[in-house]
């Protein structure tokens, strides 16, 4: 989108496709806007000592985006300035070294930016059903469940 005037943006893409932080960031530009701040997540090569060879990703799409947009909307009201906000998540295979998250927002100034983008990346890992398998090179797989994630506490109602 190369409209950087448009009204304010809420933007998600869950997809098989590899994830572009250029596609990304551009999504968010904006002319009035000084700070794009970006976080990317990628598959790293190990776990608790155990070599790493892929991630699996799955989702339950409706609820996936409706809950990303109520953190969204959470954003919007704890930083009345953030511009656009955009959500690419990979699902299926995500190799070592590709993202499986970009998040990128974009506000006048970067301290609202960096924590809209810090608090929409811990939102996400303990409210949107997103599931996780580990694929280890011992052919070995474990489903992982995010630390953060809410509901496995007991604590979402």
């Amino acid at each position: 989108m190369n409209d950087h005037d448009r009204g304010p943006q809420d933007l998600i893409k869950l997809t098989h496709d590899k994830l572009s932080a250029g596609a990304v960031s551009e999504d968010v530009l904006c002319a009035s806007c000084g700070a794009v701040s970006m976080f990317i997540g990628t598959t790293r090569n190990n776990f608790e000592g155990k070599k790493v060879v892929q991630l699996e990703y799955e989702a339950y799409i409706p609820m996936a985006e409706s809950q990303l947009k109520k953190i969204f909307s959470e954003i919007r009201e704890r930083w009345s300035t953030v511009r656009h906000i955009c959500v690419h998540h990979r699902l299926g295979v995500v190799p070592v070294t590709e993202a499986s998250v970009i998040i990128a927002i974009s506000s006048p100034h970067r301290s609202e930016s960096l924590d809209a983008v810090a608090y929409c990346i811990n939102a996400l890992k303990a409210s949107v059903p997103i599931w996780k398998k580990e694929v280890y090179e011992t052919e070995d797989s474990t489903w992982k469940e995010n630390k953060e994630c809410l509901w496995a506490e007991g604590m979402l109602k």
